[in-house]
């Protein structure tokens, strides 16, 4: 991008402020909050509101991931730069996922949220958590990988896998650019085909108020603000502990690599607030996907990078498991030497790597990470099953802004990260010339 592009750059329409769909985000969040609080049964009544919502976002990310990923690797001309960008991924998941257990860990040993409150493991109720332990236990490493391989490629778009359709995605782009001039009438109609189905996400998005309406409204009526004071120091312990993670880690990683994480925040906040509201992180996922496209990284690498770290890149899923498993320790005076979380954090390391982007997966990898580490009760977790949907928010928050961040990372390493483009996005600009840029939602 030449000087003088960027010299041409021109502010976006100032749109009303109450036509911006943060703006209408924020003010149903508000309202949901309101109507859980002094009508609790109602709120609880508007929980489909929120689901329709997520089912409607999930409808188009099987579609989204498989055209941006077929098409930007059908465009690449050197087929080992799949795997280049694919292993310089799993190197930033693997790295910042571990940084995020170190961090829980050590947030854990100094602050002690669950010290003083002495819990007798046999006084909690484990019907509570038997479901999640139950699921807990049906997972493991092997059964993980095997199932990245779709039993049919139907099958991978009907069930909604991410990991699926990410897999055939990568080896039906791979394909077409192997075919050559024989494949590109097929790479052109899914060129074509991509304006439609994001344009679809720019509706779906219109509806992104009332689902998260529902969803907040549903959260306060179910558990009640009340269920937060309880456990308040675990819950501020984990917000604090997120909050350290992405403008301390996370920051440090963007400064190096030429942007801010404020801007970056900043740039989406929509995708953050519907993350907010509905706990799933799942949610924002087609249009950050879209976004982080027009802020310069190039399509094959955002379409590789961000579904990946979905399955592999759960940094607020990893600062949440050694916060939880800790407390839990200390809440029922349960020692854990040096080794026994050395043993902890390995595990976790391993178990969050199957979590998927919806709420209640990370539960279910706490669970699954008890599971092995004997020396913490399993029966500790129904100390926080009560508080566990409003952390979980900040779990899905966490993981939004780590995935996002890795695109851009991983572009950059990669040569790939358009930097006049990426500035103007940030800075609310549209650039004249922008090449491979996704057509625009709004």
């Amino acid at each position: 991008m030449s000087a003088a592009q960027v010299r041409g750059a021109s502010p976006a329409p100032r749109k009303p402020f109450y036509t911006k769909l943060y703006a209408q985000v924020l003010a149903a969040i508000a309202l949901g909050v309101a109507i859980g609080y002094f009508y609790p049964e109602t709120g609880e009544s508007l929980k489909p509101l929120g689901d329709a919502f997520i089912k409607l976002v999930k409808m188009i990310i099987a579609p989204v991931i498989f055209l941006t990923i077929a098409t930007g690797i059908a465009g690449m001309n050197d087929l080992h730069k799949v795997g280049r960008v694919a292993g310089k991924a799993m190197v930033y998941f693997l790295t910042f996922s571990t940084l995020a257990l170190i961090v829980g860990l050590i947030v854990a040993n100094v602050v002690q949220p669950g010290d003083g409150l002495n819990i007798d493991p046999a006084s909690l109720d484990v019907q509570a958590v038997n479901t999640y332990a139950a699921k807990a236990k049906a997972q493991s490493v092997t059964g993980f990988l095997m199932n990245i391989i779709p039993p049919t490629i139907v099958g991978a778009f009907a069930e909604g896998d991410i990991l699926q359709v990410l897999f055939f995605s990568v080896l039906f782009g791979m394909a077409l650019a192997m075919a050559g001039e024989t494949g590109k009438p097929v790479v052109s109609f899914l060129q074509a085909l991509i304006v439609p189905v994001f344009k679809l996400v720019g509706i779906l998005m219109k509806a992104a108020p009332i689902g998260a309406f529902g969803a907040m409204a549903f959260t306060i009526g179910r558990y009640g603000i009340g269920s937060v004071v309880n456990l308040a120091m675990l819950v501020a312990t984990f917000y604090f502990t997120a909050f350290l993670f992405v403008f301390g880690v996370l920051g440090a990683v963007c400064r190096y690599n030429g942007f801010s994480i404020c801007s970056l925040i900043r740039y989406i906040k929509e995708e953050l607030l519907l993350v907010l509201a509905t706990s799933s992180s799942e949610a924002a996922l087609p249009s950050l996907m879209e976004k982080m496209e027009k802020a310069g990284a190039r399509r094959s690498v955002v379409g590789l990078v961000i579904p990946a770290g979905y399955s592999f890149n759960l940094d607020g899923t990893n600062i949440y498991m050694t916060l939880a498993a800790l407390f839990i320790a200390q809440a029922t005076n349960t020692d854990l030497s040096i080794g026994d979380q050395v043993l902890l954090l390995l595990v976790a390391m391993l178990s969050s790597k199957g979590a998927a982007g919806v709420t209640g997966a990370g539960f279910i990898t706490l669970a699954a990470t008890l599971a092995v580490v004997p020396s913490v009760p399993v029966a500790g977790m129904a100390l926080i099953l009560g508080i566990d949907r409003f952390m979980s928010e900040c779990r899905a928050l966490t993981n939004c802004v780590g995935n996002a961040v890795a695109s851009l990372v991983v572009a950059r390493w990669e040569g790939e990260l358009d930097r006049a483009q990426m500035k103007a996005a940030f800075s609310g600009h549209q650039l004249t010339e922008a090449s491979n840029r996704l057509p625009s939602c709004k």
